[in-house]
């Protein structure tokens, strides 16, 4: 369906090209409605980024994924090897438990600013996916999507943060590296941990595209079958 898709797009040109310049133009076959593939790579989008929300908001989606945990931010790593040193290990681990409850807690709001940007997608940008990349559709999802999540996610994770003792642990922490140490390390905490959720998602994202593009099994109704079975 996705030839007959581009085929569609291009039968004006072709058309008006003088036959001797094609010799190798193929008969044309009535050509199913481009709708229906726009619709299909909206429903493939649809399923592959509930998908990845619900896996990520669910206990350990974040933590467990050690491809996507959350772990200290790269200027507080003295931090943490400074306080396991001196048996304050159980708190570095409470605290990287507690930004990971905060990423899978703000997760749960991905999913309709996802859903938005699906419904807002146009045939032109239907095309550039279908032509894209085995990533396309993730790169769409991020310029359009980013900055929506980052507003989304902010408060959620600052709350987030509150509610599962993130910020408490998170200021007993350096609280005990600073009296140690003569470089004060002062790391905004929920911008940290909402940029890492949102690598997170798009992370996923991209893993639940890649199924849809190469899985048949992943292709679970009859029109991503049609669509993507071609």
């Amino acid at each position: 369906m996705i030839r007959n898709f581009l085929l569609f797009l291009f039968l004006p040109v072709m058309l008006s090209t003088p036959v001797h310049h094609m010799p190798n133009v193929i008969a044309l076959h009535p050509v199913k409605q481009p709708p229906q593939v726009v619709e299909g790579l909206k429903e493939a989008l649809t399923i592959g980024t509930q998908n990845a929300t619900k896996q990520l908001s669910a206990v350990d989606g974040f933590f467990a994924n050690a491809a996507i945990k959350v772990l200290m931010p790269r200027e507080a790593k003295n931090v943490e090897k400074t306080l396991r040193q001196i048996g304050m290990g159980s708190l570095v681990d409470k605290t990287i438990l507690s930004l990971n409850r905060a990423a899978e807690d703000a997760t749960k709001s991905a999913t309709p600013i996802f859903v938005d940007a699906i419904k807002q997608m146009t045939i032109n940008d239907a095309v550039g996916i279908l032509r894209g990349g085995d990533s396309a559709a993730t790169l769409y999802f991020k310029q359009k999507t980013t900055p929506a999540l980052t507003v989304a996610f902010s408060p959620v994770i600052k709350q987030s943060l509150d509610k599962v003792d993130a910020t408490k642990y998170w200021s007993q922490t350096f609280s005990v590296y600073n009296k140690f140490s003569t470089k004060q390390v002062n790391t905004d905490l929920t911008a940290y941990v909402t940029q890492k959720a949102i690598d997170g998602i798009f992370y996923q994202v991209a893993l639940e595209e890649q199924k849809i593009r190469k899985d048949p099994a992943a292709r679970v109704t009859d029109l991503l079958r049609s669509v993507f079975g071609q």
